[in-house]
């Protein structure tokens, strides 16, 4: 499918997940990309989100990582090895192993974390050039109806 000449008659009658699918791919690949240029994976963020008591975590207790997939089971995609990206955490001191098998992120991690964070409105006014919040806040709510009409659940 294209957009090229296509009436917006056209465009209404095409179907939503396809789009929506060519949409989260070329976002989710443009967002990795970007956070690998500036040295990180998006898994390792999760993971310090995830264990920080100033982000995800509501209490910052530590984690396995059977605990930390099942927290990301939403959004972790089938080829991300969160093993071996605690590795590398580990290995740059921003996580901790107990002897539990718990994994804490370390104030070195919390400081990574706040920084990696930092490139986040980089990479967000990327992906939203040209879009302005209006037409955005209603491609959302149609999204949002879209998910309602087909029996979905909303965040």
């Amino acid at each position: 499918m294209t957009t090229q000449h296509t009436s917006d008659a056209e465009l209404a009658a095409q179907p939503a997940a396809y789009w929506t699918g060519l949409a989260y791919e070329a976002t989710l690949s443009f967002t990795r990309s970007e956070q690998a240029e500036r040295g990180f994976t998006q898994p390792q963020f999760w993971l310090l989100r995830n264990l920080s008591k100033n982000d995800i975590s509501p209490d910052g207790r530590g984690m396995t990582l059977p605990e930390l997939q099942q927290a990301m089971s939403s959004y972790i995609r089938p080829e991300d090895d969160l093993g071996a990206e605690a590795d590398v955490l580990l290995q740059r001191g921003w996580l901790t192993l107990d002897t539990r098998g718990r994994l804490w992120i370390t104030e070195t991690g919390e400081t990574a974390r706040i920084g990696l964070q930092r490139h986040s409105p980089a990479i967000r006014a990327r992906i939203h050039q040209g879009i302005d919040d209006a037409d955005y806040v209603t491609t959302l709510k149609v999204l949002q109806q879209m998910i309602r009409n087909t029996g979905g659940t909303l965040p």
